[in-house]
């Protein structure tokens, strides 16, 4: 395997800061010339009719930057030469999704609406790579399926294991584990892509999450994988000049599923899985104002908030979008330097 900057290897965190500028300078520099093509290929936004008025004015705009966003994250990570298992299982986790995503925001261009696969088929393809994610953790980079108390000592989630017999290799299934990691990577896909209802909101909470995990990372030893938190923290800063308000192009699922699967890998292989909820608590909130705000209608027929998820209750409060997209920054920022601040004193 190839070094594009073997002068630096002893240097590890200069490593961690050339990983982002890379993915910031090729996606700032590649972005222009996607957005240009999407608009070629007349490939916009379809902006849901329920939605906030104000929104209706982004039909039409350029998406499915997230295409370029797992481009840029792959070039930069397996160019840099520094590849490690764990950060081979989150780049599987970013494409995975990220190409479910794909099919996704493909079938909305194509057919012009909001909605693109059936909740059940994109369930069903989150739940394939959750599984496989999971089997690679536990047998290939030998992630342990205990999960650690922020408190001290562990829980064994291996008690109920079976062991498959392919050939000459043994495939470790603990089942609760598997569980566990199918959980966190549909949630997290899902509530990213949630939260990707304001421009540039997705994208900078989103990069404020990685550059924490590429600090646990750094701390633990594991250099490939904090380089792959890096480069998508990166990238994602790269397409946020583009993406900030009124953004000249969206990630679209594309982007949102695959940035989420990947925020829940690397709870996985960081062993962090109890402080993911934390560290991306933004994420946690503005799942739970979707689930509250259906439960209530159903059961009482009456709303909690005005809008759900989350950030559109804020716009119809009559916050400005932006005035919601940088307060939401700053809530990720804390929750996130809490969360590492946690991990510091009693989590690792």
């Amino acid at each position: 395997m190839f070094n594009l900057l073997p002068d630096i290897a002893r240097y590890p965190t200069y490593q961690l800061l050339v990983a982002a500028v890379a993915a910031l300078v090729l996606a700032g520099v590649l972005f222009p010339l996607w957005i240009r093509l999407l608009r070629f290929r007349n490939i916009g936004q379809q902006v849901r009719a329920d939605g906030p008025q104000g929104h209706l004015v982004k039909q039409g705009t350029p998406t499915m930057g997230g295409v370029l966003i797992l481009i840029v994250v792959s070039a930069v990570y397996l160019g840099l030469g520094e590849i490690g298992r764990s950060g081979i299982i989150g780049l599987v986790a970013l494409l995975g999704c990220g190409l479910l995503g794909f099919i996704d925001d493909y079938a909305k261009v194509v057919h012009e609406r909001s909605l693109g696969l059936r909740p059940r088929a994109k369930i069903v393809g989150q739940a394939a790579i959750a599984f496989a994610i999971g089997v690679l953790a536990v047998n290939w980079a030998h992630v342990s399926p205990e999960i650690m108390l922020p408190w001290g000592g562990t829980i064994d989630l291996g008690v109920f294991s079976a062991t498959l017999v392919v050939g000459a290799f043994s495939i470790e299934l603990p089942w609760l584990y598997i569980a566990l990691v199918f959980f966190m990577v549909i949630s997290f896909s899902n509530t990213v892509n949630l939260t990707d209802g304001l421009d540039g909101l997705a994208a900078g909470t989103v990069m404020i999450v990685m550059l924490v995990f590429a600090a646990i990372a750094f701390r633990q030893d594991d250099l490939e994988l904090a380089l792959f938190a890096a480069a998508v923290a990166g990238a994602c800063l790269g397409f946020l000049w583009y993406n900030s308000f009124p953004a000249d192009i969206f990630m679209g699922d594309t982007g949102s599923l695959g940035l989420g699967a990947a925020i829940a890998t690397m709870a996985v292989v960081t062993k962090t899985e109890l402080l993911a909820p934390l560290l991306g608590g933004i994420y946690v909130a503005e799942g739970l104002s979707v689930i509250l705000q259906v439960a209530s209608f159903k059961l009482t027929g009456k709303r909690i908030f005005r809008m759900a998820p989350l950030h559109h209750h804020f716009e119809m409060k009559g916050w400005s979008e932006t005035k919601v997209m940088v307060r939401f920054w700053i809530v990720t920022g804390i929750l996130a330097g809490a969360g590492f601040a946690l991990w510091i004193v009693v989590g690792r």
